[in-house]
């Protein structure tokens, strides 16, 4: 005979069954619905990853064939290889290029700097690159530029250096250096002074330091010139025709090795009886 318990709780299953019964068949459609979603949004992702992949690996592949366009070919041959990358490479490979185009633009004997500086600026002012890789491209942008006393280099170079700069330590012994080529060793101390206080100062620029701070404490070189030798002492003139006397030369004296042998003693005589 069932109990009491066991009523209630067949009760209560057949309750359950019922609603599930009633959920499902009012809300089933939404269920298949989702389980399809899920289905496919995994899978298109899964071939979206793999799309990436095969795009990045080809692009892998012509970023390298563009470097070693770089290395072995002509400017020329480099720069149409890295445009052709940064054109539909993805987003990384494309900011390499452009950072790479840029280097051999500005690199020394093959082109103009001023062309890789202005590479250089247009990824510095592109607001979808990192700041640390702006800066760092301003940073090169400058280096290219310093040495004809560029104003927008100088300006450059002196915003970096502030002391929330990552870039801050090359920017200052820069500075430094061009302020030390002018002859402006106070403004040279102030920088150097900077570097010294800097407590992330790498080691090799504080053994650099040194060196930097005993030319300033040098101050400027002073070129004297070297005092003319004194005139050498006329010969005396000819009187009548004759001719000068030369000047008198005093001989050696002979040398112990020429000196005469000393005679030999010569023998007694024999004694007298």
């Amino acid at each position: 005979m069932m109990s009491e318990n066991e009523f209630i709780r067949e009760v209560n299953d057949e309750y359950r069954r019922d609603r599930l019964a009633q959920i499902w068949s009012r809300y089933s459609g939404v269920f298949i619905g989702l389980a399809v979603l899920v289905v496919l949004g995994v899978g298109g992702w899964r071939y979206w990853q793999h799309a990436q992949a095969q795009q990045s690996e080809a692009a892998s592949l012509r970023f390298e064939e563009a470097l070693r366009r770089a290395k072995d070919g002509t400017p020329e041959d480099a720069e149409k290889a890295f445009a052709g990358v940064v054109a539909d490479a993805p987003f990384g490979y494309r900011l390499l290029a452009r950072l790479r185009a840029a280097a051999e633009a500005g690199k020394a004997g093959k082109a103009d700097p001023a062309a890789g500086a202005k590479a250089y600026g247009t990824i510095a002012d592109d607001s979808a690159v990192g700041q640390s890789l702006r800066d760092l491209a301003r940073l090169r942008g400058a280096l290219l530029l310093v040495d004809k006393d560029d104003a927008g280099a100088l300006n450059s170079l002196q915003s970096l250096a502030a002391p929330s700069s990552a870039f801050r330590h090359t920017a200052r012994e820069t500075l430094g250096l061009v302020a030390l080529k002018k002859g402006d060793f106070e403004g040279a101390g102030r920088w150097f002074d900077q570097i010294a206080a800097d407590r992330e100062t790498p080691a090799g620029l504080r053994q650099r330091l040194e060196i930097y701070v005993g030319l300033v404490a040098g101050g400027p070189v002073q070129v004297t010139a070297a005092a003319a030798p004194a005139p050498a002492a006329p010969r005396p003139p000819a009187f009548l025709g004759t001719p000068a006397p030369e000047p008198e030369t005093h001989e050696d004296a002979p040398a112990a090795s020429e000196a005469p042998a000393p005679e030999p003693n010569a023998p007694e005589a024999p004694a007298t009886r």
